[in-house]
């Protein structure tokens, strides 16, 4: 399981790579990385599909603990995903801006 820290994942937003937040959608709406999408936990097996393969993925959650499953399931279906360290409450702490 590869592991990114806030730094490299504030790069890949620049760039525009594909953040996926696996928090609930009310917590999704509360405050997010700008351009990250929200597929939950709860549903990401089922939207495997709707993942483009072959582009950088971060899964990002509130602290990394949901990150780490989410990405988990992605890597097992083939998509090369890493898990961000710190999650949401990181990239604030961090004075990263959220957006709502």
């Amino acid at each position: 399981m590869r592991l990114a820290d806030l730094e490299e994942v504030r790069g890949a937003q620049i760039r525009g790579d594909m953040i996926i937040d696996v928090r609930e959608s009310y917590e999704y709406a509360q405050g997010h990385v700008h351009g990250a999408i929200n597929i939950p936990l709860s549903i990401l097996q089922n939207r495997i599909d709707d993942i483009p393969r072959g582009r950088d993925v971060y899964v990002i959650c509130q602290s990394g603990s949901r990150s780490l499953t989410g990405a988990t399931i992605l890597n097992r279906a083939g998509i090369e995903a890493a898990s961000v360290v710190g999650g949401t409450s990181g990239w604030k702490d961090a004075g990263f801006a959220i957006v709502a």
